[in-house]
């Protein structure tokens, strides 16, 4: 049998858009080159650091405009491009990542940091550090999330600020009391792993779904890794 026609007057159910697509290893690199190549004296964010930022800013209460955010990519002190830089191509490519992890935070659904194994590490802290000075610097340009109340926050942000070095958190007794209760991940594999938990925790008072939210990433995936040099 065929199926009935629609009847007149009736609309036909719209598709849901489709995921973006995660950036491939090679647009990652052309992603590294565009920063590289942001000019002087501007600081570019690299890759690690800019997908830190990024989820920063995505786990603010409030949506952030692209203009509230953007400058703090192509300079650590959000100082102006020059009128002749073409920026176009390196937004592209940040915009893609931005719907990504944007998309992964509303579903609390996995997603692939962009946290590199180093060479010579002694610690996967020392991997880490970029992801999270990249995450603390969104919270330093918006700390709208810093200002909220609420003592659910205090351990998946101390499961990211552990990879600091103690001295370097000022004005954080509470965080660093919680610091010390955590066991350091064992492994590259489990701190990334706890660095996506950490941001689904912190996406559940900053950003609480309508429904019942699922529970965090369990551990026992294998995040996706990159071997690069400091």
């Amino acid at each position: 049998m065929k199926p009935a026609p629609p009847r007149a007057g009736s609309r036909a159910p719209l598709a849901s858009p489709a995921p973006p697509a995660p950036l491939a290893e090679a647009e990652i690199e052309q992603l590294q080159s565009l920063l590289d190549a942001v000019p002087a004296p501007l600081e570019a964010l690299d890759v690690s650091a800019l997908d830190g930022y990024l989820c920063g800013m995505l786990l603010q209460p409030q949506p952030q405009a692209l203009s509230a955010w953007w400058p703090g990519v192509l300079d650590v002190e959000g100082r102006p491009a020059p009128t002749a830089f073409d920026a176009a191509p390196l937004q592209a490519l940040v915009l893609r990542r931005h719907a990504e992890i944007e998309r992964a935070i509303a579903q609390r659904d996995w997603f692939d940091p962009w946290v590199f194994e180093l060479d010579g590490a002694d610690s996967p802290s020392e991997a880490l550090q970029p992801w999270v000075a990249g995450f603390a610097a969104a919270l330093d340009r918006c700390p709208a999330l810093l200002a909220l109340d609420a003592s659910e926050l205090l351990e998946p942000l101390a499961l990211l600020y552990l990879h600091f070095d103690p001295e370097d958190l000022e004005d954080a007794d509470a965080l660093l009391e919680v610091i010390e209760t955590l066991e350091p991940p064992q492994d590259l594999a489990e701190a990334v792993q706890d660095l996506v938990r950490a941001l689904m925790l912190i996406a559940d008072v900053t950003r609480p779904r309508a429904t019942a939210p699922r529970r965090p990433p369990a551990r026992g995936r294998s995040p996706r890794r990159h071997s690069r040099t400091p």
